[in-house]
């Protein structure tokens, strides 16, 4: 029996809590995913998960955007303004890489152009891992790239930034380093409680390469989606611009209302477990595809409006849906990062001083401060390699200081 993709935003929301649906988005690169949290379900998901918990407990989201990532931020953005602009999607990269490899545990040691851009180099294959279902390449291809990238970067990165963390896992079991001068971060979490969790040191790799990825793809998808469509929105509306400039909460409403408009996958799929009722009253055998329209459902006018399918960073939402619809996810598989990446939805209350407002509004605040905008002479163009709608190439120009 075939089922229709579900487009209604309650019955989405529902269908993504039920918990006999496993994810079924990745079957097609398991060379990446195979075993990885976002792909567990069950038990192996509820350990791994609480593990990794750990490292995203209260506070770690503020300090990361309040104290370590602003100066990520000023190092790659200076270089962006002193080449008067460039690609947006290059940028984003390189701005988001390094915050993900520090929650992530990736250690960094030389810290030289040479070693970003390889780090870079795997990251982006890893990053065609993860969207193997909507790749336009020869897959198998693809999939021979990611093995070697995976060889690559356990051998370059993963094994010596293990090495340095059993040392101070040692020192600190012996107590000759106390516990809060231990790495804050997954791979640190993961190989003390090794004991807890099934993790064989394959799995490790692929765990550590998607952590990795899948940090900075969604953010840097979200970015350029977002100064998108704050260029188009901004020209039709006089004035809006500068008030994004003095108003960061205004900011995260766009940041918002674009992540809803464009979520980094426009569907969502779950594998029955057994046999079930779905939301939309379907029955469903196991073994069966369920796929979730977020795109769809996202611009439900039920829930959104008429101009549901229209930006409009002014959009009031009922209590019971987020401002980014599901993009986020719901349930089980609900993005870990989301508040690195989004921020806290404000409240009315909310002070703008201390207000998390998420790593995207950051980078579109600098963005934006340097006069950012797009380069009439080089067209922007989409990801090619793949059915997703990602941009593939933005490029910006930004104001240089006067010397």
């Amino acid at each position: 029996m075939s089922i229709k993709p579900i487009t209604d935003y309650q019955q989405a929301a529902k269908t993504l809590r039920q918990s006999d649906l496993r994810q079924g988005l990745y079957d097609e690169g398991a060379v990446l995913m195979d075993g990885v949290l976002v792909n567990l379900h069950g038990e192996k998901h509820r350990a791994r998960r609480g593990l990794e918990n750990k490292v995203f407990r209260r506070g770690f989201f503020q300090h990361y955007e309040k104290e370590v990532f602003p100066d990520t931020l000023r190092v790659t953005i200076d270089g962006f303004v002193s080449d008067g602009g460039g690609d947006l999607v290059e940028f984003g990269f390189r701005s988001l890489m390094n915050l993900t490899c520090d929650f992530a545990g990736i250690d960094r040691p030389e810290g030289t152009q040479d070693e970003t851009d390889r780090l870079l180099l795997l990251m982006r294959t890893f990053a065609l891992g993860t969207t193997l279902a909507h790749s336009k390449d020869d897959r198998e291809k693809v999939r021979q790239q990611v093995r070697d990238a995976l060889s690559a970067f356990d051998k370059e990165f993963l094994q010596p930034s293990m090495a340095r963390r059993f040392l101070l896992i040692s020192k600190c079991e012996a107590e000759e380093v106390v516990e809060d001068e231990l790495p804050r971060d997954v791979l640190t979490v993961l190989l003390r409680n090794e004991d807890q969790i099934e993790l064989d040191d394959q799995e490790l790799v692929r765990e550590m390469a998607f952590f990795v990825v899948a940090g900075a793809q969604t953010s840097i998808h979200s970015l350029v989606h977002v100064m998108h469509e704050i260029f188009s929105w901004s020209t039709d509306h006089a004035g809006e611009r500068q008030k994004l400039r003095s108003d960061p909460m205004l900011l995260q409403r766009c940041v918002h209302e674009s992540a809803r408009l464009h979520p980094s996958s426009p569907v969502a799929r779950r594998r029955a477990e057994c046999p079930l009722t779905l939301a939309t009253d379907e029955a469903v055998e196991t073994g069966e595809l369920v796929t979730i329209d977020l795109l769809g459902a996202n611009r439900d006018e039920k829930i959104f409006g008429p101009d549901a399918a229209r930006f409009n960073p002014y959009r009031q939402t009922d209590k019971g849906s987020s401002p980014y619809g599901l993009s986020f996810g719901l349930g089980m598989h609900a993005c870990i990062g989301r508040t690195l990446a989004a921020g806290v939805t404000p409240k009315p209350d909310s002070n703008p001083l201390d207000h998390q407002y998420g790593t995207i509004t950051l980078i579109a605040s600098a963005l934006l401060e340097h006069g950012a905008r797009p380069d009439p002479a080089k067209p922007p163009k989409m990801d090619e390699k793949t059915e997703r709608p990602n941009w593939g190439y933005y490029p910006v120009i930004l104001d240089t200081p006067q010397s």
